[in-house]
């Protein structure tokens, strides 16, 4: 089995496979001053409630976009015996053509999005990863990373929102009753929602004007389900795209010199 690791900004994802199956997908509040013991022992609590040990694991792999703890995980997972734990960056085989001006600045995250994308739908791809923030990656034809956008989130632009003005409150991300809000609350989940799904929308349309040609459009990331629904566009939903991509990266790696 492979415990696969996504360091987010606000999240890190866990999730185990046993061969191609998932076996759970478990989520950790990002914490910057937590020890290597303080992850050893949540990582720990996570196989035990899921009935694993750490010597079950036959390895590990890490996506990262927060530097100050990757190795602080990496060291946790290797002292529950998780095996050897890669970290993707340099050195590593993703099978990837990247055509950026500096390819080594792509995250690793949108890293392993493209290359489960790549393997597992029909290009061209555009793919929509929502967390903190939104970043949206185009694969041509050719299965080659174009470039894509970076946006703000669409917690962090709640979060913007509420917290430079005084009059409007924090609210949940439950759906808005219609478009056209009658109250405070109902106004500013209309608009956090349909804005954000018109916004994809366009956005979708204009990359698709630049290429020439229509694209399989796959959205992911924790805050898709929530959006994705209010989208003109037809987008696919996958919710494991990035854990999925680490394994097939992991795979690449396994038997050779990293």
């Amino acid at each position: 089995m492979i415990l696969a690791v996504d360091i987010g900004n606000s999240n890190i994802v866990i999730g185990c496979f046993d061969k191609n199956e998932i076996m759970f997908i478990e989520r950790l509040s990002t914490n910057h001053s937590s020890t290597q013991m303080e992850y050893t022992v949540m990582i720990r609590n996570i196989l035990d409630l899921n009935g694993l040990d750490g010597e079950k694991i036959d390895g590990g792999i890490i996506s990262s976009v927060v530097p100050q703890i990757t190795e602080t995980v990496r060291l946790a997972m290797e002292r529950l015996g998780c095996g050897r734990v890669m970290v993707v960056g340099p050195g590593i085989k993703t099978g990837l053509k990247i055509l950026l001006d500096n390819p080594a600045q792509l995250g690793s995250d949108r890293v392993a999005d493209a290359v489960a994308a790549v393997n597992l739908y029909k290009a061209p791809l555009i793919l929509i990863d929502m967390g903190t923030a939104t970043t949206i990656s185009v694969i041509d034809a050719d299965e080659s990373f174009l470039g894509g956008m970076i946006i703000p989130g669409l917690a962090v632009s709640l979060d913007s929102l509420t917290s430079r003005t005084s009059q409007l409150p924090n609210i949940s991300l439950t759906p808005p009753k219609r478009v056209i809000g009658t109250n405070t609350v109902d106004c500013m989940k209309s608009g956090i929602l349909y804005a954000t799904a018109a916004s994809l929308d366009g956005v979708i349309e204009r990359i698709e004007e630049e290429l020439g040609e229509s694209c399989t459009v796959i959205s992911t990331g924790g805050l898709a389900d929530k959006v994705i629904g209010y989208c003109k566009r037809e987008i696919l939903l996958d919710e494991t795209l990035l854990l999925k991509g680490l394994k097939i990266i992991y795979e690449k790696n396994k038997n050779g010199g990293i």
